[in-house]
């Protein structure tokens, strides 16, 4: 299905609240899950394996679509697929010693990189508005991590790595094209099954395996944990497919809108849900000022694409008269 040809105000409306909702939910899943078990690789194995298992089940009963793995394609995809894991490797890792507040103010700060990157890959410069609005969000979060009393260089670590991972994703993928033409059900079983091998290697050097499968099968006993668990596997193949398809039918940039709209209640939940906010004025301040910048920055964005499509209407209609 083409979904950028048949697509309705329905569909969009669908696609970006579904994408909201399934990101905000994941953030507070993965959390839960981590402050139980600590192996963050084996986690992301299992949701990776888990997408491609019941994709290809799918495909098979007839489900979706998808079409069989091209090498071609699957060669193109290789780089985007171990930086866009990488990312979000990284963002689970940084999950076990940041709280969601703070994790979700430090992952606003993909904007910022994202215009470095730019500047480096002559790209252009961005507007005022724009510049102006990622400097506040970067501000936001040197305030709030000074005001943050559960302070962890570890979490923090973690946390500006999958920035840069995420940054290098959306260059490649913006520079390469390499998902064009595929539908989010297919960019999900490339990216998974892309992944495995590169998952599997990281969590046999890093000696999480075997020892985290043995307490992963000790924890099960425990309908709670199973439950969180299974619910962590499932979401993940809700968010990504959420995620794509709301590229897709919509556009990168509403994704990245609703992106920053969900992290203000993602925030705001944060502090009352899974504990470990230490709430002072400092951490508060800052945590506004970045939610403020990352709004800003939406706005901003929002207002340059209809003043770049202006032009190209007026072009349009000049050669519709002729």
């Amino acid at each position: 299905m083409d979904y950028n040809t048949e697509s309705t105000p329905y569909l969009s409306l669908f696609a970006a609240v579904s994408y909201g909702i399934a990101s905000m939910a994941m953030v507070f899943i993965n959390k839960a899950v981590l402050m139980q078990y600590a192996h963050s690789m084996t986690l992301l194995t299992l949701q990776q394996l888990v997408t491609t298992l019941l994709i290809r089940i799918g495909r098979v009963m007839g489900y979706n679509n998808a079409k069989e793995l091209n090498v071609e394609t699957a060669k193109k995809l290789v780089p985007v697929s171990l930086f866009y894991n990488a990312n979000v490797a990284f963002a689970l890792a940084s999950l076990k010693g940041v709280n969601i507040p703070m994790y979700i103010a430090i992952k606003r700060l993909t904007p910022l990189a994202v215009l470095v990157a730019g500047f480096f890959t002559g790209k252009g410069r961005p507007t005022t508005q724009v510049t102006l609005s990622v400097l506040l969000t970067a501000a936001g979060v040197l305030i709030a991590a000074l005001g943050d009393f559960s302070f962890d260089l570890f979490g923090y670590s973690m946390a500006f790595t999958s920035v840069f991972f995420q940054t290098m994703y959306l260059v490649l993928v913006e520079k390469s094209g390499a998902e064009d033409g595929l539908s989010s059900v297919e960019i999900m079983f490339y990216n998974s099954i892309l992944s495995l091998p590169f998952l599997l290697f990281l969590i046999i050097i890093t000696g999480e395996f075997p020892n985290s499968m043995s307490i992963l099968f000790s924890k099960s006993t425990s309908l709670s944990f199973l439950a969180i668990l299974l619910l962590s596997l499932v979401m993940s193949i809700v968010l990504n497919y959420t995620m794509f398809l709301c590229t897709i039918v919509n556009s990168a940039l509403t994704t990245t809108i609703v992106g920053v709209l969900k992290g203000v209640g993602s925030t705001t939940l944060g502090f009352v849900l899974l504990g470990g906010v230490q709430v002072h004025a400092l951490n508060v301040t800052g945590l506004v000022i970045n939610t403020a910048g990352g709004v800003w920055y939406s706005y901003s964005k929002y207002q340059q694409k209809k003043r770049n499509k202006l032009p190209k209407m007026m072009a349009d209609l000049e050669m519709h008269k002729k």
